[in-house]
């Protein structure tokens, strides 16, 4: 074969230059006679709108989303592979631990300000614990088991810099009314144990699965309204249950609604009791009430009101001890078991009867610690300035509540008041979990013996004090003053959680969270729009009554998302309806308006399916059957292809748009 020589190359190039130049010469030329000519410039671009590329089918869509999250993570394994063994695993143990991200930046002063903080939250904690644990009808270390290993793990592998891990007063409610449906808690308490225990294992489970599986969305079904009424709900059932300690009665109902709870104070204020339990909670309440209200008029005042409930502690047992009040009626804690996390793996037990009941308590327990602690994460995150990853917080979350149902522990989640404390105290990083771990570890060791004496009522006053925290008048006025169907949703919670259940609070409210989602999808909103003078903008005419309607044509917007088998009809009744009172008679008997063109502004509209299309089909045949037309502007890729594929576009007879304001340009043509 004969090479080519340099001047024959030469010539060839300088051929395919004089053609592109020419092309590009032409295409210049059409593009000038298009712009003098604005019926030429209307048609191309109508033409660019059907014209458009087939969009991806949905196979194509999952398997590109699958093909796009594999090359993901094999970008990320080959840029690992190509370091050497040392920078890998560092690589590696930073991606799974993020402590030795951030870890290698730390310095000594902001260890000081962990410690602070640390030693500041360990002070709330402690009284904190043992209170959440017996409102959980568990042995009070318990509570102190599960303010050591969580947080311990949550500060190697969390990535919120202020939370603060461990039992929550909600949580706690949460696992003591669905579990004690089971096993009763006070005639058997090793079996009741032991279904807290496998709760937190699968709740765990679950929490991982929805972060590895990025299933973070099914947290979201439990909206900002329903988490509001719902907390609400609980803090006040928490609140009378407390009575019982400050009443210091032995027999109090288990139920969590507040006819029985207050039944059962009823009857034990007529039963013989001990003033003594009253007056000496209530003091040591009002006094941790006061405290928290001088830390919140001064800032600088903050750590009072963080060991207010740890000084009630140290006093009120030193009171009982030293003048043997025990021996008059005061209610004390009694035995309280030292030493470190015993291992629980052993009590978990798989086969179980109960398992299926408890796997569906773990999930409901699951996606509201999540939603709780991921809440308080973000929060803090925004104020701080950085990005919270909440796939990776539902993993180091679940990873926490894995490893502490092994180590007898019980749910914990991220804390919102002792994240607050946290924050005021001036916490660095997650540091300030581990001091506040090694402490509880330190009281569990040496201190326990010294809890003996403390009154069971110093308790029920430092889960009072609380819960004022979880009841927010104020966003629940927000809520009803921008949304009212959101507000029904709070509502439905709170008096859902009073008078049934925890668990059906929870399930009213997601029942009308889903009512609606479902009313909005069916009875989509549609707006008559306008021009608005001296622009090309349309707008709705109620919105801006400004704006001027063009004669003869109706300009009609679907607010709604999906055109579908739910809402179509209803729309197209809507449409038909609009232009029939558009052309009724005045009083004189005079046409109002005649309609020639129906214009759809489908700009919002993101997809339709085959009900939406014969929806639209029957609106042609409609309007046609009346001497007017129709007309499609600025429809999305997936709607102008099904309107393609389904002919209407040519039933239409092409009249599809890039703009409204084209649209209305053709009404001098129909």
């Amino acid at each position: 074969m004969r090479q080519s020589s340099p001047k024959h190359f030469n010539m060839a190039s300088s051929d395919m230059e004089t053609c592109k130049s020419e092309d590009m010469h032409m295409h210049m030329q059409m593009q000038v006679d298009i712009e003098k000519n604005p019926q030429e410039q209307q048609d191309v671009r109508s033409q660019w709108v059907l014209n458009a590329p087939e969009p991806p089918s949905p196979c194509r869509v999952v398997a590109d989303s699958f093909r796009k999250s594999f090359s993901h993570f094999q970008h990320k394994f080959s840029s690992l592979t190509n370091q050497p063994c040392t920078r890998l695993l560092l690589s590696l143990l930073q991606v799974i631990f993020p402590i030795f991200s951030w870890g290698r930046n730390y310095t000594a002063t902001k260890f000081r300000k962990d410690l602070l903080a640390g030693l500041t939250i360990a002070s709330l904690c402690i009284p904190q614990s043992i209170g959440y644990a017996t409102l959980a009808h568990l042995d009070p270390q318990y509570g102190l088991y599960t303010s050591v290993v969580p947080p311990i793990i949550y500060a190697v592998m969390g990535t919120s810099r202020e939370i603060a891990i461990g039992p929550v007063a909600v949580v706690s409610l949460l696992l003591s009314s669905m579990v004690q449906k089971l096993i009763d808690p006070a005639a058997d308490p090793v079996g009741y144990t032991k279904l807290i225990l496998l709760t937190t294992l699968l709740a765990g489970i679950f929490q991982a699965s929805f972060g590895l599986f990025r299933l973070g969305f099914l947290v979201d079904f439990l909206s900002h309204a329903a988490i509001v009424g719902f907390v609400a709900g609980a803090a006040i059932v928490i609140g009378l249950q407390q009575l019982k300690g400050l009443l210091g009665t032995t027999h109090f109902t288990t139920k969590t609604d507040i006819v029985s709870v207050m039944k059962a104070v009823w009857e034990a204020v007529h039963n013989p009791w001990n003033p003594r339990n009253f007056i000496l909670g209530c003091s040591f309440l009002v006094f941790i009430l006061t405290t928290r209200f001088l830390g919140k008029r001064k800032k600088k005042l903050f750590w009072l009101a963080s060991i207010s409930p740890l000084i009630s502690v140290i006093l009120s047992t030193l009171i009982v001890f030293l003048t043997r009040a025990d021996k008059n009626g005061i209610k004390i804690v009694k035995y309280v078991k030292g030493g470190l996390n015993p291992s629980s793996i052993h009590q978990l037990d798989f086969n179980s009867p109960y398992i299926g009941e408890v796997a569906k308590i773990a999930l409901v327990v699951a996606v509201v610690a999540l939603t709780e602690s991921i809440a308080v994460g973000r929060s803090f995150a925004s104020i701080k300035g950085y990005q919270l990853d909440g796939n990776k917080e539902m993993l180091s979350i679940g990873f926490t509540n894995i490893i502490g149902s092994f180590t007898s522990c019980y749910v914990a989640t991220g804390s919102f008041s002792r994240s607050v404390v946290n924050y005021a105290a001036g916490c660095e990083t997650l540091v300030s979990n581990i001091v506040m771990a090694i402490t509880v570890l330190i009281s569990l060791q040496f201190m326990t013996k010294l809890l003996y004496y403390t009154p069971t009522a110093i308790l029920a006053s430092v889960i009072l004090s609380a819960l004022p925290g979880l009841i927010d008048v104020t966003e629940a006025y927000k809520i009803w003053k921008v949304d009212k169907i959101d507000f029904l949703v709070c509502v439905g919670a709170f008096f859902g959680v009073l008078f049934a259940s925890v668990e059906i609070g929870l399930l009213v409210a997601v029942v009308i969270s889903f009512s609606k989602i479902i009313l909005i999808s069916i009875r989509p909103g549609t707006e008559t729009l306008g021009k608005l003078p001296g622009t090309d903008l349309f707008c709705d005419v109620y919105q801006y009554p400004m704006a001027v309607q063009i004669p003869g044509v109706m300009i009609i917007r679907i607010k709604s998302a999906l055109l579908c088998f739910a809402n179509a009809n209803f729309a197209r009744e809507r449409i038909i309806k609009w232009v029939t009172d558009e052309e009724s008679k005045d009083d004189e008997g005079n046409p109002k308006s005649n309609i020639k063109l129906v214009v759809l502004d489908t700009s919002n509209l993101v997809n339709i399916d085959t009900s939406g299309i014969a929806s639209l089909e029957e609106l042609h045949k409609s309007l046609s059957a009346r001497g007017k037309q129709l007309a499609i502007a600025n429809p999305r890729w997936q709607v102008i292809h099904k309107l393609k594929v389904s002919n209407f576009v040519s039933k239409i007879e092409g009249r599809v748009f890039l703009t409204v304001q084209e649209a209305v340009a053709c009404r001098t043509r129909c």
